[in-house]
């Protein structure tokens, strides 16, 4: 017998269909400003998939909220309802972080949820000397790389209401956490959490990142997808941020066009494909709703979880 299936499955049409009459708010500089490297996404994209798809967390956030104050009013108590946290997982790569960008600029624009933050766990990525005394540095990105607890504690200080939460600043420039930089959230209506690995499973008798969201998106493609974007993505970076001098790849700008993509290939293969294939991918199941993107990063099928 055919196990049931928890979720609903969307074509691109059916989705698009279920935008009824949100407003279209961004233009075409603003989209372009929050755009990923080699990301092509345009203001097509952003009506048949990420309008539908801020309704849908914008009925999510009203009904959390309804649920919060059903409890204060049965505790007498009078606080306001927490913040919605919203998760972000996806392959490097495959455009999780101009999701993220989007859905916290679209989201602020709803007049119930003004206040929109967002972070990204890179920055609680462990130092570089952190993962060189622990002979990890080849492992940046896999779930051990990161301080979990650092980020746990990060996340549900928010959830509780606090009114400012820090977190450390990381440097892509740099390739590591800036010393003594923080950024820092003042109690949101929403936050985003938009990382590698934000719905892994905690360890026994342990708190996991995710158990603190309230709705969960997973940036999905075919790995072969993927991999051909993440190549185009170094060469476009290897023309730009990594020309600079003090970007800690600036030596890959002077590697011919022939050693650019076989050093990318290399590092897709060892790295990347292997955290996704191993750490990030069996994750996908976890999250409340999947963005099925094809080879031309458009969304072709959106997957829903009923409950």
């Amino acid at each position: 017998m055919e196990a049931p299936n928890p979720y609903v499955e969307l074509g691109r049409e059916q989705w698009r269909d279920l935008r009824q009459n949100t407003p279209l708010t961004l233009t075409a500089r603003e989209l372009e400003e929050l755009r990923g490297v080699q990301d092509p996404i345009d203001l097509a994209e952003v009506t048949d998939i990420y309008l539908p798809l801020t309704r849908l967390l914008n009925l999510h956030f009203t009904g959390a909220r309804q649920r919060s104050a059903a409890v204060n009013t049965f505790l007498g108590d009078d606080r306001e309802p927490p913040p919605y946290i919203l998760g972000i997982a996806g392959s490097v790569a495959v455009g999780k972080s101009t999701t993220a960008r989007l859905l916290h600029t679209l989201l602020a624009q709803w007049p119930e949820h003004p206040r929109v933050g967002l972070i990204t766990t890179d920055s609680f990525l462990y130092p570089n000397k952190v993962l060189e005394d622990r002979g990890i540095p080849h492992r940046k990105g896999f779930p051990e790389s990161y301080d979990r607890r650092a980020l746990v504690r990060f996340v549900a200080a928010v959830k509780a209401g606090a009114e400012e939460v820090r977190a450390p600043v990381y440097s892509h420039l740099e390739y590591d956490i800036v010393p003594g930089a923080v950024q820092t959230v003042r109690r949101p209506d929403i936050l985003i959490v938009e990382g590698l690995n934000v719905l892994q499973p905690a360890p026994p008798a342990a708190l996991a990142v995710n158990d603190y969201f309230d709705f969960s998106i997973y940036v999905d493609a075919r790995v072969e997808d993927i991999r051909a974007w993440y190549v185009e993505r170094f060469h476009k970076l290897r023309r730009t941020a990594f020309a600079d001098p003090k970007s800690y790849f600036s030596y890959i700008a002077d590697l011919s066009e022939e050693e650019a993509t076989a050093f990318a290939r290399n590092v897709w293969r060892d790295v990347n494909e292997r955290n996704l294939v191993d750490n990030i991918a069996p994750t996908r199941g976890r999250a409340s709703l999947v963005l099925q993107k094809g080879p031309d990063h458009a969304v072709r099928r959106v997957r829903l979880r009923r409950a």
